[in-house]
């Protein structure tokens, strides 16, 4: 199923679920009074669309642990992103529940059967960390979560999404986007007088940057994959991963393709770098495009030619990544690859990379970011100048000196 799809039964079927609920939560607050759990036994995690924000929820999880070291941690998410959740290599994989939303059909039985086995938990507590779903606000009250914590909007023009929470935590658009995932945890055991709750300074000890270390049976694969594809003579060269693509949730925050072709035909001006496409299957014909136009024996077709972990391993083991702002940014903090991402849509100063070696290019035009959580990362525009001025000569001049860098 496609985004605006979701977005169009979240909008359609979201909103009445969410005021009847809230009504349901009124109703039977008259007879009982929600009180907060001091010492949760089971918490549940909710994010069910963006793979980056799995990793950067990497502090939240370790945070959780610090102030509960009992509990069971467990996972609510889309059955394509699971695999962000197994790769941080926390919360066991029999606790990993996942939706199937292919079609409408397996949305409603997956719901069921998630939801299902939830309640047979017995959560204390449900995490919320979705800023612009009602479905993730409603699987938190249907999971019967005796404590709810999730962002609300208060006296700002968000996503209506009920209030039906015990936990309502604002949305700060001026900090990072894992300490606002900080904040959840934080709330969950802020005193009832703090409204709106978590008044804390942020600290950046508290932001986590997981490793990933490859099994050995992966990277086997990994450089089989890579003998295989790239020339014998270009054994030992540098290798560059190109990432064209972004989720079909914001598609303004792809780079446009001509500018990857001439960035590219620049990069092969130097006799060493070898260029690998990456992408899902469906995105293999894109980067073919690419290939073709392209013309060298330098540039190969990586798309769809390896699985998640693979992916993520491939990173580890190449020198330079460049990207769109999507998900591949977060998951190459997790290794050594120096990333080179494109921010317009969305600002980086909620969204950017956390790891060191990673370089942002960003305008900061004044109709820029004009996605978000308080529009559904919806834009009207049509014309995305704020990464079309990023031009690659720009880009060219930055990686240019890390052609010949050797990783560490």
């Amino acid at each position: 199923m496609n985004t605006q799809s979701m977005r169009k039964i979240d909008r359609r079927a979201g909103k009445p679920i969410c005021f009847l609920l809230t009504l349901a939560y009124k109703f039977l607050k008259v007879f009982k009074k929600p009180s907060a759990v001091r010492h949760p036994r089971n918490i549940l995690f909710i994010e069910m669309s963006e793979m980056g924000s799995i990793i950067l929820a990497y502090s939240l999880f370790m945070k959780t642990k610090q102030c509960y070291p009992e509990a069971s941690l467990y996972f609510l998410t889309f059955k394509q992103s699971r695999y962000a959740v197994d790769i941080l290599d926390i919360i066991p994989e029999k606790n990993v529940f996942y939706i199937d939303n292919r079609n409408l059909w397996f949305l409603a039985l997956s719901t069921i059967k998630s939801l299902s086995g939830l309640r047979r938990i017995n959560l204390d507590m449900a995490v919320d960390m979705e800023t612009f779903s009602r479905f993730s606000a409603i699987l938190s009250y249907l999971s019967c979560a005796t404590n709810r914590v999730g962002f609300y909007r208060f006296n700002q023009e968000g996503l209506y999404k009920g209030r039906f929470l015990t936990h309502e935590v604002p949305f700060n658009p001026h900090i990072h986007m894992t300490q606002n995932m900080l904040n959840l945890i934080y709330a969950a055991h802020s005193p009832k007088s703090d409204i709106p709750p978590a008044k804390r300074i942020p600290d950046d000890k508290d932001i986590l940057i997981p490793k990933y270390h490859p099994p050995k049976n992966i990277e086997q694969k990994v450089r089989k994959k890579l003998a295989e594809g790239i020339p014998l003579k270009r054994k030992n060269s540098k290798i560059i991963l190109i990432n064209p693509n972004a989720s079909d949730i914001v598609p303004l925050r792809r780079w446009p393709q001509e500018y990857y072709i001439r960035l590219i035909r620049l990069i092969l001006k130097n006799p060493n770098p070898v260029i690998l496409i990456t992408g899902q299957a469906s995105e293999k014909k894109q980067a073919e495009k690419i290939i073709r136009e392209v013309a060298s024996d330098r540039c190969l077709n990586f798309a769809g030619k390896t699985s998640f972990p693979e992916l993520i391993t491939l990173y580890h083991m190449a020198d330079i990544l460049i990207t769109n702002d999507s998900g591949p940014v977060h998951f190459s903090t997790m290794t050594g690859i120096r990333t080179f991402v494109f921010f317009g849509p969305e600002t980086p100063k909620i969204f950017g990379p956390l790891g060191e070696k990673s370089h942002v290019f960003y305008k900061g035009m004044a109709c820029s970011p004009c996605v978000s959580a308080f529009n559904q990362k919806h834009s009207p525009c049509r014309d995305n100048q704020c990464l079309k001025r990023i031009t690659p000569d720009e880009v060219y001049e930055k990686v240019l000196p890390y052609l010949d860098e050797e990783k560490a």
